[in-house]
């Protein structure tokens, strides 16, 4: 069987990168994580003030410099997929509070979706590669031979978003946190374009209640299902 087309949607901080990552090493598959990409712009946005999560956005800044970015992924020493911004490796950049304040405003923009979804589309056009993001399954990849959406309780996104800043020493309340994602689904549901839905054809996963390993298991049987 050819090498299948793995799609991962779903709310923030569900463990999509985390699962999709795994999954990826385990079937020796290239890894895509598209909302790396959409931060990336986000950070590039921020560095020259073309957004704020108080005064909100100048769009064709935002798309004229869009012909002049360069997205890719290299891995480090350790295994580990490095997002990187014009060859600037930015993967910590682009984890901060600050981008995840404005990413939203940035990712409703078109011009970026079509930008980006393009270019993820060339970086799977032959399979072999498992992609997270918010649209995977619905625009980027419809007929893809998996696809998930990810789900968790409002709560214990919160919690593990706090456990990931404050190990990287961001200190934010967890009230704080659990606003940035409620007003990031609910930004990412609304949009025009590309919304977050679950894809007609999607299996749900919530993990608010199963770890990693059963969780990994459990998609790992999936895929065996449809390679038999």
């Amino acid at each position: 069987m050819s090498k299948l087309t793995i799609a991962i949607d779903g709310h923030s901080s569900t463990g999509k990168s985390t699962l999709a990552k795994e999954l990826a090493a385990c079937l020796g598959y290239i890894y895509v994580d598209s909302g790396a990409m959409y931060r990336a712009v986000a950070l590039e946005a921020l560095r020259h003030g073309w957004v704020s999560k108080e005064l909100g956005i100048q769009e064709e800044n935002i798309i004229n410099a869009l012909e002049n970015l360069k997205i890719t992924f290299s891995v480090n020493s350790q295994g580990q997929s490095i997002t990187m911004l014009n060859n600037e490796n930015v993967e910590d950049a682009i984890r901060t509070m600050e981008v995840s304040n404005v990413v939203s405003q940035v990712s409703k923009l078109i011009p970026v979706r079509r930008r980006l979804v393009a270019l993820q589309q060339k970086m799977g056009d032959k399979g072999g590669v498992v992609m997270d993001g918010r649209d995977i399954g619905t625009v980027v990849f419809p007929k893809a031979d998996l696809k998930i959406f990810m789900t968790a309780s409002d709560q214990v996104r919160a919690l593990r978003r706090k456990a990931e800043l404050d190990s990287k020493g961001q200190d934010y309340s967890l009230n704080e946190v659990l606003e940035n994602l409620k007003s990031r689904d609910k930004s990412d549901m609304e949009r025009a374009d590309s919304p977050l839905i679950a894809a007609s054809d999607a299996r749900i996963l919530d993990n608010s209640e199963i770890n990693r390993k059963e969780q990994f298991n459990l998609v790992l049987g999936w895929i065996n299902d449809l390679k038999k």
